[in-house]
């Protein structure tokens, strides 16, 4: 076969792969001054996920309302494809939980660990990324 042919084909199978763990819309729960929410929402439309953005003064009742435990908590709260995305979990993690679709109700970055997407500047703090089920069972889905 044509290495440029080849080349072709390897570059439709990683765009569709891609373009279809993107697929997915996010609804984001946020307060209108928070920087670092604004900044998690250009970080996840530059990895090409379309993001609907409902600014409203205090996220606590959407958080309670998707079950989300208590110890969990960050500065949004965003759904995505019958997930809950907690803080400021990087985009390949989301494109990597709709891909495996595990059997969990979602996943958190608790706080607003530095170096996290949206809390980028002069250092990086290792983070977990938690998955969480209905009864409040975490479990590390990945280390950063």
């Amino acid at each position: 076969m044509n290495i440029e042919i080849l080349k072709s084909l390897v570059a439709a199978v990683a765009l569709g792969i891609s373009s279809s763990a993107c697929a997915a819309d996010v609804v984001v729960y946020k307060t209108p001054t928070c920087g670092c929410c604004t900044k998690w929402v250009e970080h996840m439309r530059e990895k090409g996920f379309k993001l609907t953005v409902h600014e409203i003064p205090d996220v606590t009742p959407i958080k309670a309302e998707q079950g989300l435990p208590y110890g969990l908590g960050s500065c949004h709260t965003a759904l995505v494809d019958g997930y809950v995305v907690e803080g400021h979990v990087p985009a390949d993690a989301i494109q990597r939980l709709l891909s495996e679709r595990p059997k969990v109700k979602g996943i958190a970055v608790p706080g607003m660990p530095a170096g996290s997407p949206g809390m980028e500047g002069d250092h990086s703090d290792p983070y977990d990324i938690l998955t969480f089920d209905e009864n409040g069972k975490t479990e590390i889905y990945e280390s950063r």
